[in-house]
């Protein structure tokens, strides 16, 4: 009989042994992972972000007189009306 219980001692000690060994790399898996995640992942400000800055006042007249070159150019053939909406439409957008 003492042989047997000293069998079953060394199985549950054996058992036991490695389950904890089992659950720590477990654990230090996860931690790993949550590391790697929290890498990864992209940083959320803890405030809310500033407005961006408002654009430079553009100088409209500028544009005009660009507008009138443009219209001048199409007028004497140089460019076509595809063109003229094209540079017009990147003008005031700009």
């Amino acid at each position: 009989m003492p042989g047997l219980l000293r069998g079953v001692a060394r199985t549950a000690v054996v058992a036991g042994t490695a389950t904890a060994v089992s659950n720590r790399v477990s654990r230090r898996q996860q931690g790993r992972w949550a590391e790697q995640e929290s890498q990864q992942a992209p940083r959320q400000p803890a405030e809310p972000s500033a407005p961006p800055p408002a654009q430079p006042h553009v100088d409209m007249t500028s544009k005009i007189d660009q507008l009138k070159q443009l219209g001048e150019l199409k007028d004497q053939g140089v460019l076509t009306e595809a063109e003229f909406e094209d540079q017009k439409s990147r003008i005031l957008s700009s």
